[in-house]
């Protein structure tokens, strides 16, 4: 009796404690202010959560500026005599087309050609949020994305910019009564002395329509160095994104360096144009390589590509011309000695492909994270402003063939014996017309964009911004698919040349695409267990990149392309003691004023060379066989122990 009244006495309090628990799981659940759609957004990362962690995650030597750039200071003001802008030729406007880095490429072209044709500059619009059905009224064109007090306020010494035209000349450009001009981005300076000047001066207003990421070729001869400069001053202090996108970007940062930790910033570069241009659809599967092929198509018939249409995707792939695929950069980061814990900000507004790419790289690297996850959904809405509702169009069902019709299509199907009619069309789900890329599986023509594509577009440009800022603030950068040799300006370029721009010792890797395909071709039957000589091998060749090998390679690759990429040595200086120290290749730069050089403070870190003499040593000890093995051990790059450089 005893044993039974004490399993009843059990039975009732267990029933007790899971009746007060119910009852506080509601009362949690009710109060809550959670977003549910949104409850992965992180609040700590594990890190910060374990006992011991130091401010630096690995080897400081990971993280450590160059040494022999440090030297190198942003100085983009005038050296000559550039005199304060007087009454001009006349304006010019320019409608600008294209995503964030053709808009932010352009933007600084203008600057520079308006410069040079002595004009007024009206303040360009930009058409990918114009174009764009129920954005905010509180933002637009220009607006959208930066700051027009900053770029009128930065620029006012060096071109004369007003925000529109005269409302007597607005009226004339709605009756188009003005000439249009449509440069290409390796328009000379000639070409607007000799043929857009006259017209200028003759109808007092012209525009410009940009549509290939800029207006004026990028190596100018030395005696134009002041428009170089003129670009840097544009591009790095007058344009300056709007205070909600800027305040917002600089909290994503913070949220990253909590703890003291650094990161790293990895741009994937996986983009529709840049892929369709390279060919290399046959890396993908399944409909993104016909969204690739269909791409190149509309490129072949636009006269932008004068190749086949079909090309061997691999070859591609070995000589460079495509990018890392994300798997790829995890196990090269692995081999640098990144520990698992590293945190990895994922930037780019489109990553072709979709989050199935990134599964690789997030199972070697738990703390892969990017604006979604660090921030939640009302911080991402408030850069929006107030939009209005658009109607789900793209949502609607195909039209379908009425009785009539179809009995007139067999009467005219021709003599019998007929084969049996074909059955119905399939149905379209809603399911499977969600995307943007739902329209394959109806037609093979690409349709126009939807309302709700267009806004998408423009939402990107927040998205493209927010991923800038992070990117040049980033301990660490890491290029998917730079210097494409598209021609077009690319995302990872321009965060590489304002990181060398600002910072110049920041630590920016400049891989060799075309040296790393060799190598990952020659571990293809254990690219997870490397040998030593392929560590080491790619060890040496990402070291050598941020450093002056890298540079000089960037210097012939990327300036002659894009200029913003590496304004050195003209928009840089470098301490009187530094002219050793640098090297050849910038025994062009200019030293720094008396006045710049009292203020500044370098500070003394590892170099380059002796990271690399530090990563041989600590190889070699990873690669000592034990006591009792008579044979060498391989490294693994799934085993955390044999890569954390602490162990």
């Amino acid at each position: 009796m005893i044993f039974r009244s004490k399993i009843k006495w059990a039975a009732l309090g267990g029933l007790i404690l899971s009746i007060v628990s119910l009852v506080v799981h509601l009362f949690l659940a009710k109060y809550s202010t959670v977003d549910l759609v949104h409850s992965a957004t992180f609040s700590v990362f594990p890190d910060d959560l374990s006992v011991g962690v130091g401010p630096v995650l690995g080897y400081k030597k990971l993280w450590a500026n160059v040494e022999f750039l440090q030297s190198l200071q942003p100085y983009s003001n005038s050296r000559t005599s550039f005199p304060e802008p007087v009454r001009g030729n006349g304006f010019i406007y320019a409608k600008i087309f294209g995503g964030f880095e053709k808009i932010r490429n352009s933007i600084a072209d203008l600057v520079a050609v308006a410069r040079l044709l002595n004009a007024t500059l009206v303040i360009p619009e930009i058409q990918e949020s114009l174009q764009s059905k129920g954005i905010s009224s509180k933002y637009s064109s220009f607006s959208y994305i930066y700051n027009e007090e900053q770029f009128l306020a930065a620029l006012k010494n060096d071109v004369k910019i007003v925000k529109t035209l005269p409302p007597k000349l607005k009226e004339a450009r709605k009756k188009k009564q003005f000439p249009i001009f449509k440069p290409k981005r390796s328009a000379s300076p000639s070409y607007y002395t000799s043929e857009v000047l006259p017209v200028l001066k003759k109808a007092k207003v012209v525009g410009f329509v940009l549509s290939d990421g800029g207006c004026l070729q990028d190596a100018l001869l030395p005696s134009l160095a002041e428009y170089q400069r003129l670009r840097c001053r544009a591009a790095y202090h007058a344009l300056r994104f709007r205070a909600e996108i800027l305040a917002l970007g600089h909290e994503i940062v913070k949220r990253l360096r909590a703890s003291g930790q650094p990161y790293l910033a990895y741009h994937p570069g996986l983009v529709r144009d840049a892929l369709a241009y390279h060919g290399c659809a046959e890396l993908f599967q399944d409909v993104h390589s016909e969204l690739i092929q269909s791409r190149r198509g509309q490129l072949i018939k636009q006269r932008s590509i004068r190749e086949a249409l079909s090309v061997d995707s691999h070859a591609r792939k070995l000589n460079g011309s495509c990018p890392l695929m994300p798997e790829e950069v995890g196990l090269l980061l692995r081999a640098m000695g990144y520990p698992p814990l590293t945190r990895i900000y994922i930037a780019g507004s489109e990553i072709f492909g979709g989050q199935r790419l990134l599964v690789p790289l997030r199972a070697m690297y738990t703390n892969l994270v990017d604006r979604t996850s660090l921030c939640n959904k009302q911080e991402l809405l408030n850069l929006f402003g107030p939009e209005k509702s658009l109607e789900d169009d793209f949502l609607d069902s195909l039209p379908s063939k009425s009785p009539q019709l179809s009995k007139e299509e067999w009467d005219k199907a021709g003599p019998r014996p007929r084969p049996l009619p074909p059955p119905p069309d399939r149905p379209i789900y809603r399911h499977e017309k969600q995307g943007w890329y739902g329209w394959i599986a109806e037609k093979d023509v690409e349709p126009d964009p939807s309302p709700a594509e267009l806004r998408n577009r423009a939402h990107r440009l927040l998205w493209a911004a927010l991923d800038y800022i992070v990117s040049v603030e980033a301990d660490a950068f890491f290029p998917g698919f730079h210097n494409d040799g598209s021609g077009w300006p690319d995302f990872s370029n321009l965060v590489m040349g304002h990181r060398l721009y600002e910072v110049a010792s920041l630590r920016t890797y400049r891989p060799d695409r075309k040296y790393l395909a060799e190598l990952f071709n020659s571990s293809s039957d254990n690219r997870y267990h490397p040998k030593r000589s392929w560590i080491s091998s790619v060890r040496e060749h990402l070291n050598k990149s941020i450093g002056e090998e890298g540079l000089e390679r960037e210097l012939r690759l990327s300036k002659p392309g894009s200029f913003l990429s590496y304004p050195i040595p003209e928009c840089s200086c470098r301490t009187s003691n530094s002219a050793e120290i640098l090297g050849s290749i910038y025994g062009d730069v200019d030293e720094c004023p008396k006045w710049m050089e009292k203020g500044l403070k370098v500070d003394t870190v590892l170099s380059v060379s002796e990271s690399q003499d530090d990563d041989d040593a600590e190889l070699d000890k990873q690669m000592e066989p034990d006591d009792d093995s008579s044979t060498q051990t391989k490294p693994s790059l799934d085993q955390d122990e044999e890569m954390d450089p602490d162990d």
